[in-house]
């Protein structure tokens, strides 16, 4: 194990505001990750899980932590959006998910009621995806020091195919599939957090994936890359993908959907709905000749934009009247906590 206190790769100074956010999914904690974590440790992959070989077959194993604020949010939890976004992590690598667990980081005087909220709430989803919470850990914290309630959960999931699921397998041409609409979970969190009424219920999107990408695997899909939109949205999961493959993309604004009423709670808060977080959308880089048994496998799907070349990291869209912008990370992210 390195040691930090002596071969640090680089000053933790260096990023004192991302040090005191709550996660992020910009560029400098894409740089803090790959230059101070990815150093020190031994990461199998840039995907949201680990592929390992355990004797003979492969399994995915994947962790993440949750600290939403507020707890209970319009169309989910911080207990049912544990177990979503496991699940959904392993489910970007292919993987058919099997088994959790869950850590509870519980803040002394937190009601009983609450936390019976929330167990009930994860034993529901887990439940409804299909896999078993089978271990865990529970911690308190002094009053004041964790918002109530912060949730750990890791997972591991077990491969039907062959297939590898990472950046380094998109091909040019490839199409580029978003399974649906966008903005939804961040904008349920902001007007939950701050209080805000819009004239339609704007609930988040949080659910399961899972079965999405197994139908599509079912039906005979060669799935190149997956990447499910949470921290940073879609914009920021593009960008990334690009990077790491080194792949210039091009988008078509007006294929990518986004309900209205979310689009007019983004213009009122000055925030770009390409960047907000959601909880059960992903996109899927595919063979351009299967885009159409892609979407009429997921009729909710469309197909955003291609892969036009590799070798050049850049994404690019295209709007409505015929101007081009460059989609890039943000500095930070737009909303802390959202997930």
């Amino acid at each position: 194990m390195p040691d930090f206190t002596l071969s640090c790769p680089i000053p933790l100074t260096t990023y004192p505001h991302v040090l005191m956010a709550h996660g992020g999914g910009g560029r400098l904690m894409r740089n803090l990750i790959q230059q101070l974590f990815a150093a020190a440790f031994d990461p199998q992959s840039d995907t949201d899980s680990a592929v390992l070989a355990v004797s003979g077959s492969r399994l995915a194993f994947t962790t993440d932590s949750f600290v939403v604020t507020p707890l209970f949010f319009p169309g989910g939890d911080i207990g049912s959006m544990a177990v979503h976004g496991t699940v959904n992590d392993l489910a970007m690598s292919g993987a058919t998910p099997h088994s959790l667990s869950a850590a509870f980081i519980l803040e002394e005087g937190l009601p009983m009621e609450t936390l019976w909220r929330v167990v009930e709430s994860m034993a529901a989803a887990a439940r409804a995806c299909g896999v078993r919470i089978v271990t865990g850990d529970t911690k308190v914290v002094e009053r004041g020091k964790a918002d109530g309630l912060y949730i750990n959960t890791s997972g591991i999931g077990f491969f039907e195919h062959a297939l590898v699921l990472e950046p380094a397998s998109i091909r040019a041409g490839d199409a580029i599939l978003l399974s649906g609409d966008i903005g939804r979970h961040g904008m349920a969190i902001m007007s939950s957090r701050e209080g805000l009424q819009f004239e339609s219920d704007i609930t988040s999107d949080s659910a399961p994936v899972a079965g999405e990408v197994q139908a599509l695997l079912g039906g005979g899909i060669q799935l190149r890359c997956l990447r499910d939109l949470t921290r940073g949205g879609l914009a920021s999961a593009l960008v990334e993908i690009s990077l790491s493959a080194r792949a210039r993309l091009g988008l078509t604004e007006s294929a990518i959907q986004t309900r209205q009423d979310v689009r007019a709670a983004c213009e009122i808060l000055g925030l770009d709905p390409l960047y907000v977080a959601n909880e059960g959308r992903f996109v899927a880089f595919l063979p351009a000749d299967q885009a159409d048994q892609a979407i009429s496998i997921l009729p909710a799907a469309s197909i955003i934009g291609h892969v036009e070349r590799l070798g050049e990291p850049l994404v690019t869209m295209e709007s409505p009247i015929g101007g081009s912008r460059i989609i890039d990370l943000l500095s930070g992210e737009q909303l802390p906590r959202i997930c």
